[in-house]
């Protein structure tokens, strides 16, 4: 049967903003009182190419959230509101309602909630009772492809099924203010908060739009790489943990799995037109390009995103993704590849065809 067609993806960003030279200014107020090397973390910042991030709530909000309970609720409400906004654009988008749907993926990795996002939007959203819900947590920046390949696959036996997937990070929230490590710096210029919706259709459904077919999906778990990217949970919350070899990864294994994946369908990387990459940071894209050997400007869509708004963990390849299919760019026949990485350490992949 047909594969699944890929009908919209949607993008939303919180109210609030702070430019980069904002939050340096912020977070060298509060670690200078304990002697940090301020001048470090002003390199580190500005290091991430972020020129600045939406966050879920005033900047002047933050310092009054003292205990994970605190921001963890304050996760919960932004989430809802935001995840919300993102699933009735999507659906617009699609020329769908919420009765439409039958399958929703809800992925996070910067909050947690029992019942889950994906049970409260069941009633903000109206959708069916009979929606089957897969809540996911805890794959992180790699979330976004991984939840697209399983809403793509739950699909294949249900060709007139409809299947949303749901990111919503809020990545603001879990920064610990006392970790004065390298990793918790760089994390606190490199991540944002942000959303997206994905919209996809069995293969056989009436209506469609000229969105991708979903060919093919594709995981790869790396052994032994538990300690290269995720979070300790402490007293305080989520505290990351993230590794300076995640580059040295890129470059060992994804060329490896990329012509592999590939090669089950008889194509190759020149036969790729459109790329669409996690924006996982400067060194990770530097890595994609050079492993992969990518012509200039194939992750124009990734530095832009990255630029822009910042790492957005899940929500980062699912806004290129969505930059793409707005710009009109690709054609009927046209290949893609979207790609990430992460907690596991991991890949995931997803064959897209126009």
């Amino acid at each position: 049967m047909s594969s699944p067609l890929l009908r919209a993806v949607a993008r939303g960003l919180p109210p609030h903003y702070a430019s980069q030279e904002e939050l340096i200014a912020a977070f060298r107020a509060h670690w200078a009182q304990k002697h940090f090397n301020v001048e470090r973390l002003e390199e580190l910042h500005r290091a991430v190419q972020v020129t600045g991030r939406h966050l879920a709530l005033p900047l002047v909000d933050y310092p009054a959230l003292q205990s994970f309970r605190e921001r963890n609720d304050a996760w919960t409400q932004a989430a809802l509101e935001l995840g919300e906004r993102v699933v009735r654009e999507a659906l617009a988008k699609a020329q769908l309602t919420p009765a439409d749907v039958d399958q929703l993926f809800f992925v996070t990795v910067t909050g947690i909630a029992t019942p889950s996002l994906d049970a409260r939007l069941m009633n903000r959203l109206g959708l069916r009772p009979d929606v089957k819900r897969s809540p996911l947590f805890g794959l992180g920046c790699v979330a976004g492809a991984a939840g697209l390949a399983r809403a793509a696959d739950a699909l294949r036996p249900y060709p007139q099924g409809v299947s949303l997937l749901l990111s919503v990070e809020l990545c603001s929230l879990t920064l610990q203010r006392e970790d004065l490590s390298i990793p918790n710096i760089i994390a606190s210029g490199l991540f944002g908060d942000g959303a997206a919706c994905a919209v996809l259709q069995g293969g056989e459904r009436d209506g469609g739009s000229a969105g991708p077919r979903v060919v093919d999906t594709r995981s790869v778990f790396y052994p032994d790489t538990e300690r290269i990217m995720g979070w300790d949970v402490v007293d305080t919350g989520f505290k990351v943990v993230l590794s300076a070899k995640v580059p040295q990864l890129v470059r060992e294994h994804i060329r490896t799995d990329v012509d592999a994946f590939l090669g089950a369908h008889g194509l190759s990387r020149q036969d790729v037109k459109h790329w669409v990459a996690h924006t996982g940071g400067p060194k990770v894209l530097e890595a994609f390009e050079g492993a992969l050997e990518l012509p200039p400007g194939a992750l124009a869509r990734s530095w832009a995103s990255l630029k822009e708004v910042g790492n957005l963990s899940s929500a980062s390849v699912l806004f290129v993704l969505a930059d793409l299919l707005d710009s009109g760019e690709a054609r009927r026949g046209d290949w893609g590849l979207m790609l990430a990485m992460g907690p596991g350490f991991c890949a995931e992949l997803v064959l897209l065809r126009w």
